[in-house]
């Protein structure tokens, strides 16, 4: 399990910074039946592209790390 966890903190690491760039930001919340959940935190919250970011950015980021992960959400 930490090993996972791990994992997804590099994939976050890969993906911060561009979050960062628009003012956003993540965090890696918990890991339960290999689903993710996150919290986009600054100016991500309101995004209105949030939901996009986080499917085609986040979840395939993490996908690349491990590709057993079924999805990632984001705890609004």
């Amino acid at each position: 399990m930490q090993e996972k966890i791990q994992k997804i903190e590099q994939a976050l690491l890969e993906i911060r910074p561009f979050l960062k760039s628009d003012g956003g930001d993540i965090e890696f919340v918990s890991l339960e039946n290999d689903i993710v959940t996150v919290r986009l935190l600054g100016a991500c919250t309101g995004c209105s592209v949030n939901e996009s970011t986080l499917k085609l950015g986040v979840e395939n980021t993490i996908k690349k790390y491990l590709p057993e992960i079924k999805e990632v959400i984001n705890l609004a």
